[in-house]
């Protein structure tokens, strides 16, 4: 983008947003959810939805019944979020108190992917994200349950993130105050999966594993 729209600046903390893709790419391919907010019929909706970043879009997918998919496939404009939690930053005053993040806010509207294949590539990129290596392990997915399915694409042309890493900032009269200060990390991991009864004696495929 050669000049930024205004939404896209911050009012506060403009060092801290970024707007170069190596920057706004692996926040969104971490991130599990996003998201989308809009207005319909006069009353604000904020949905928060499974996605996947393929190339220089996000994809997003619902049934074609769905109230929340139907308005955004008519192209009406939405803001979609996503953000990650690092850490929480402890200062020596209430004040200073903050959270390490990486954030990404997209401003955007809806394109509907119509081809069955398109749809169900998509659908294949956002189940590999949400549990890599697993397409090829399920059984095929069928043609009408593509049929049932709705896939929307949004561009990353007006992307922004913001990011905020390191210590506490405490006031210059605080920094020798007998008061702890620091990080407390908030680890994202995948713990071991739990079968249900039907998997019980089914061994645990590699891809889990």
């Amino acid at each position: 983008m050669t000049k930024l729209p205004t939404y896209l600046v911050p009012s506060r903390s403009a060092k801290r947003a970024h707007y170069d893709r190596e920057s706004i790419d692996p926040i969104l391919d971490e991130a599990l959810y996003c998201t989308v907010s809009y207005a319909a019929d006069n009353r604000p909706f904020s949905i928060p939805t499974a996605f996947v970043r393929y190339g220089d879009k996000i994809y997003i997918h619902g049934s074609v019944g769905s109230h929340f998919i139907r308005e955004l496939e008519k192209g009406i404009p939405v803001c979609i979020s996503v953000t990650l939690m690092d850490a929480l930053v402890v200062a020596k005053s209430a004040f200073h108190h903050s959270v390490n993040y990486r954030s990404v806010v997209i401003f955007a509207t809806a394109e509907k992917i119509t081809g069955h294949a398109g749809k169900t590539e998509a659908l294949k990129w956002i189940t590999e994200k949400m549990v890599p290596n697993s397409w090829d392990y399920l059984r095929p997915i069928k043609d009408n349950e593509v049929a049932k399915t709705t896939v929307l694409a949004f561009s990353l042309e007006e992307a922004a993130a913001k990011i905020r890493t390191g210590m506490p900032s405490d006031d210059k009269e605080d920094e020798l105050l007998p008061i702890w200060s620091g990080l407390i990390p908030l680890p994202k991991r995948r713990l071991a999966p739990l079968p249900d009864d039907l998997s019980l004696n089914i061994p645990l495929p590699p891809h889990l594993l």
